[in-house]
């Protein structure tokens, strides 16, 4: 949930320049009253050398104290510097004339800060880490983007399946598409170039002379800080738009009379608008009172503004998944009660509990109030592989299970290719001036006449064939007899017609034939 905690070069400096201005202020601190206002920078020279102890002073990195003479001088690793080795020191070694030691050959202060860089140069296995979690969501996000567009598009296409489930689930998929999206976009702005590489073999040196200069211009960041806003926003409706499938699926089961068009609207209005609410507010919050360059580095609490509204949605998910859970268990207790052992129960719950998880993000309850930087080692590890592997293939999964498992889909996907295949072989024996021409085992002989007179009523493939005789041939599939009406150029039962318009209900898209039934029977396809 939390984006803020991969930080940028930008970040960085701005936490060296804060630390830096903190120094300061000590050290101003302690420059004596006798002295006034220090007129010279920087203010360690204002500090007064009593009993031949080394100057405090800060180096570029850290705030160094008072040294004793003849004494090597210890301080922490700074905390503001991500990439340091937390647990290490860095040392400094003042003379016995009370001086700093310098470098030989060199006017500079000698500091050792191996310690504290051995993640900046050594580490090479957490390169390995970083780059396999980088793979991994890369290559999820990318199937996952494919397979919804491929899945949007197949739900759009057939009007058949236009449905208010459908249409949830097309915004879903949706959803999960521009969070892929936001992801690669924000990638491409924050470490574009060798960015990265360029954070991790970054001296000691590099860090001093950084926080020498004044800050930059920040109006230089707007595009970073659009890329993130818009990442936010895509990442809270995507949680929100899973949320509204529990919802919707929650009120089929629970509420008797539930108008499906009617709540279309306010769960859309609920998906895409809620967030933007709380993505707003947390923007304008960052805007006023963290500015800092680009935003893609925790602000104390600020985060929270985002991150309460999105752990509520999981939480709330969760326990409608919970309870839909223990619905359906109830419900195959009581229809298969008698009829089929208990073990084959288990396997049917248990499956319809599988198909559930990926549309509820179940799994995102896991580690949900833990952030990536309170836990290290392995259990980071852990953390980071489980949580990029299942956000990135959620969207894949969804794709798979609602679509293209979907009996619906299927059955028009078929009914599709039937017609294409049907049509382009009448084409192709057109031009070719073929007299016989076929549609499974059965065969029909004409002459080249008819076929071309009574083509583009064959192509009628909307029409419904009514049977009967020409030229001693009953009519066959594929064949249609001038004046005739052809559905899927299969036989009917008789010369009946369908009003079309009187046949949508609801304003579903849906026939009488193909509309699906009131929850459990209408997910049985899905969910059973």
């Amino acid at each position: 949930v939390d984006a803020d905690d991969v930080i940028t070069k930008e970040e960085q400096i701005f936490l060296l320049l804060k630390a830096k201005a903190k120094c300061e202020r000590h050290l101003k601190a302690k420059v004596p009253k006798v002295h006034g206002e220090c007129p010279v920078t920087p203010l360690y020279l204002c500090v007064s050398s009593t009993d031949g102890f080394c100057l405090p002073e800060w180096d570029g990195i850290v705030c160094w104290p008072e040294g004793v003479p003849g004494k090597v001088v210890a301080m922490p690793c700074p905390e503001y510097i991500y990439d340091f080795n937390h647990k290490g020191h860095a040392y400094r070694r003042c003379d016995l004339n009370g001086s700093w030691e310098l470098v030989p050959g060199n006017n500079r202060t000698w500091a050792n800060y191996s310690e504290c860089a051995k993640f900046l140069t050594n580490e090479t296995r957490e390169r390995e880490v970083f780059d396999r979690l980088y793979l991994i969501y890369t290559v999820g996000y990318s199937i996952s983007l494919g397979s919804l567009t491929v899945a949007v598009l197949i739900l759009g296409y057939f009007r058949r399946l236009h449905c208010t489930r459908n249409y949830i689930h097309m915004h879903l998929f949706v959803s999960f598409m521009l969070r892929a999206v936001s992801i690669f976009v924000k990638d491409a702005v924050l470490y574009s170039g060798s960015a990265l590489e360029e954070m991790e073999r970054i001296s000691e040196e590099d860090l001093k002379s950084i926080t020498e200069a004044p800050p930059a211009d920040k109006s230089q960041f707007v595009g970073c800080k659009v890329a993130v806003t818009f990442f936010l926003y895509f990442l809270a409706t995507n949680y929100y738009w899973i949320l509204v499938e529990g919802l919707y699926l929650h009120s089929l089961i629970f509420m008797a009379f539930f108008s499906e068009k009617k709540y279309l609207w306010g769960f859309t209005l609920f998906g895409w608008g809620l967030p933007a609410v709380f993505v707003t507010a947390w923007a304008s919050v960052r805007a006023t009172l963290a500015d800092t360059e680009c935003w893609d580095l925790s602000a104390g609490n600020l985060k929270w503004i985002i991150q309460v509204p999105i752990l509520a949605a999981i939480v709330v998910n969760f326990i409608l998944f919970i309870n839909i859970i223990r619905v359906l268990a109830t419900k195959l207790r009581e229809t298969n009660a008698g009829r089929c052992d208990s073990r084959q129960q288990y396997r049917k719950l248990l499956k319809s509990t599988l198909v559930l998880m990926p549309l509820f993000g179940v799994h995102y309850i896991v580690f949900m109030a833990m952030p990536y930087t309170d836990v290290s080692g392995i259990l980071w590890q852990v953390q980071m592989h489980y949580e990029m592997l299942f956000n990135s293939f959620q969207g894949f999964f969804v794709a798979i299970i609602y679509c293209f498992c979907n009996g619906e889909v299927q059955a028009e996907i078929k009914k599709s290719w039937s017609r294409w295949t049907l049509a382009l072989d009448f084409k192709r024996k057109a031009r070719s001036g073929s007299t016989t021409y076929s549609y499974g085992p059965m065969v029909s002989h004409t002459s080249i006449t008819n076929v071309a007179t009574r083509g583009a009523l064959a192509l009628h493939l909307n029409t419904r064939l009514i049977p009967g005789t020409l030229n001693g041939h009953r009519n066959l599939p594929g064949y249609v007899k001038n004046g005739s009406i052809s559905e899927n150029s299969m036989p009917s039962s008789g010369p009946e017609q369908y009003n079309k318009d009187e046949e949508y209900l609801n304003g579903s898209g849906l026939y009488d034939g193909d509309k699906p039934t009131v929850l459990v029977e209408e997910e049985r396809e899905t969910v059973m």
